[in-house]
């Protein structure tokens, strides 16, 4: 299956979406899903345009709304495999109220969340990811609020998979996108990144990470795993990995059985 689409790549040389990218590619291809039977939805930052480097079918959505628009692809035509591609501030602030329902309805599509903790594309704004006192041109004096744990909070809104990798660490990251794109449910998959450009003081998260086993339904283990890492320390460990899957009737299957 050829993924490749001929565009100009415009991300910043170097960027970690490169590696994202490939991972992803990677990941489908040895699925060996029918390309026509992809469909994916980006919203709008620097990780948007992955919908321009990926041959398949998809849409740009607008700001924060990734995840409607994806589920109402899936609704749609079920037998599509639905990918979403957002970003830290396109999910956690614009899109929150989406995010926090999309585990709740656990309709049977995947969110890949490129986390850099900023709005890299309008020039390094922080999001709600953001750790404390990050200086922006916004915020000359300094992100005052602590950030928020979207791993806690999609365990907390009933989300059926959710996971969380390193982008440079592709090989993981293949296997974990494997993993969430079959899984019959939503699967959240939130990968960490750093921003060459700006944030830089992320960059020294790799020593802190380590690799967790896949955790089955032990939702006590999961928020224990979670609470390891609050986005704001520099300490501490980060837990990578699957942290909870559980086979739960999704949305569609709801709906069919309301239906008969």
């Amino acid at each position: 299956m050829n993924l490749d689409a001929k565009n100009e790549m415009t991300w910043c040389p170097g960027c970690y979406n490169f590696l994202i990218l490939a991972s992803v590619k990677k990941a489908l291809t040895e699925l060996g899903l029918d390309r026509s039977k992809i469909a994916i939805v980006t919203g709008i930052g620097c990780h948007g345009k992955i919908y321009d480097y990926l041959n398949t079918r998809g849409i740009y959505g607008l700001h924060g709304r990734v995840l409607p628009t994806a589920m109402g692809i899936k609704l749609a035509d079920p037998s599509l495999t639905v990918i979403g591609f957002a970003g830290d501030g396109d999910t956690y602030a614009e899109g929150m109220e989406h995010f926090i329902h999309a585990g709740r309805y656990n309709t049977n599509m995947t969110l890949i969340v490129h986390d850099n903790q900023s709005f890299s594309l309008t020039t390094g704004q922080a999001t709600p990811t953001s750790q404390q006192g990050y200086k922006n041109k916004a915020q000359t004096l300094g992100e005052f609020n602590k950030p928020i744990n979207p791993v806690h909070l999609a365990l907390a809104s009933g989300a059926s998979f959710v996971a969380r990798c390193n982008a440079r660490d592709t090989n993981h990251t293949i296997q974990i996108l494997k993993k969430a794109i079959k899984h019959k449910g939503f699967s959240f998959v939130e990968i960490i990144q750093h921003c060459l450009i700006y944030n830089k003081e992320t960059s020294g998260f790799d020593k802190l990470m380590y690799k967790i086993k896949d955790n089955n339904a032990n939702m006590k283990k999961a928020m224990f795993l979670a609470e390891e890492w609050d986005y704001n320390s520099k300490t501490g460990k980060i837990p990578l990995g699957i942290f909870y899957q559980e086979r739960k009737p999704t949305l569609e299957e709801k709906w069919q059985k309301k239906l008969k």
